[in-house]
């Protein structure tokens, strides 16, 4: 297996929670190597405009933003949310330039579940008349139970095949809290296709994730679902109740990598356990980054080739098989098709 760094376009990524844009803000950030600025309306609409002024290219994060349009700090070039030009002072009035054909780029800019996506097209590219569907939680749920975003650095196929890996538990996350090596024994669960991913079956939790058991009593199953670019999300039913856990992955560029943890839930007892529960998912990511930044250590210089075998590393190479047909279609204008099998996978962790 070999990393190849090559960022996937026309694909939805999740920018930040949307508490952290406030009204009548502005918020830049570097997403797949392009500068984009984010902006909430004084009405609450979330955008997202490429981060530049095609006037003398100065970041319209350095002007002015009054909850309807920017104000370029180099000669006063204002634009509105879709990133239409509609005032240059420095033209006579009997200039008749019609500004509004002048634009810095828009990107579609939605807010789902509480959190701002950004669908980014290849740069310099016109966005495609039909998107495909926001990936959206399997209930209804607008609040957070936790959120937090942590840094990677390493390309998104490192931080997608770590967040996919069964077999990494009880050696990057052993602990008395979880799990240990002496836990280990023979796991076997069905996969299915889904989208532009796959899905474990809806099956009981492993009886070695001692973290489970202080969700309280009741039957519990969940179903994890990873779909392209790099989202995970972990459905978990007790009884009526519901705990959903979403991890998105955002390429910032090539070499390094965004991960934002949501925790979504109807429990009540989960407000009780809240500190204890953001204690847990606090470490489980600081592990994954621990063990990200020794992986990078071993990467760097010749970039060797890498192994993967066996039904543990089967869900890594769906997932750049996923990657490759859906490049393959982008380059031939063709829809995506998932080719991936239905499949039982066993492996020891």
């Amino acid at each position: 297996m070999q990393n190849d760094k090559e960022l996937l376009h026309n694909l939805w990524y999740v920018a930040l929670p949307g508490h952290q844009l406030r009204v009548g803000k502005m918020l830049a950030k570097k997403i797949l190597g392009q500068d984009v600025l984010l902006g909430r309306t004084q009405e609450g609409k979330v955008f997202a405009l490429r981060d530049f002024c095609p006037h003398r290219g100065v970041p319209l994060r350095y002007g002015k933003f009054d909850g309807k349009e920017i104000e370029c700090c180099y000669h006063g070039w204002c634009f509105n949310s879709e990133g239409k030009c509609t005032k240059i002072p420095s033209l006579t009035p009997e200039d008749k330039t019609d500004i509004s054909r002048i634009k810095t780029q828009s990107f579609p800019c939605r807010e789902v579940d509480g959190n701002i996506w950004v669908f980014v097209p290849p740069p310099k590219s016109r966005v495609p008349e039909q998107l495909p569907e926001i990936p959206s939680s399997p209930i209804t749920m607008t609040k957070f139970s936790w959120v937090d975003s942590v840094t990677f650095p390493c390309n998104i196929d490192h931080a997608v095949i770590g967040l996919m890996d069964p077999s990494h538990g009880p050696f990057v996350h052993a602990s008395w809290w979880w799990r240990s090596q002496r836990s280990m024994h023979l796991k076997e669960k069905k996969f299915a296709p889904v989208g532009y991913g796959f899905k474990m079956v809806n099956h009981k939790p492993s009886s070695n994730s001692r973290a489970y058991k202080i969700l309280g009593g009741g039957e519990k199953t969940t179903e994890i679902s990873f779909q392209l670019p790099g989202l995970r999300t972990e459905h978990i039913s007790i009884g009526k109740h519901h705990i959903v856990l979403l991890t998105a992955l955002t390429p910032i560029d090539a070499d390094t990598t965004e991960l934002h943890q949501f925790m979504y839930s109807t429990i009540p007892l989960v407000n009780i356990l809240k500190p204890l529960l953001v204690l847990f998912g606090k470490a489980f990511i600081r592990q994954d980054l621990e063990i990200v930044k020794k992986q990078q250590e071993g990467l760097s210089g010749d970039h060797p080739s890498l192994m993967l075998l066996g039904d543990a590393d089967a869900q890594a190479l769906w997932y750049y098989r996923l990657k490759k047909d859906f490049l393959e279609a982008q380059q031939n204008n063709m829809p995506f098709e998932n080719r991936l099998p239905e499949k039982t996978l066993r492996w020891c962790s």
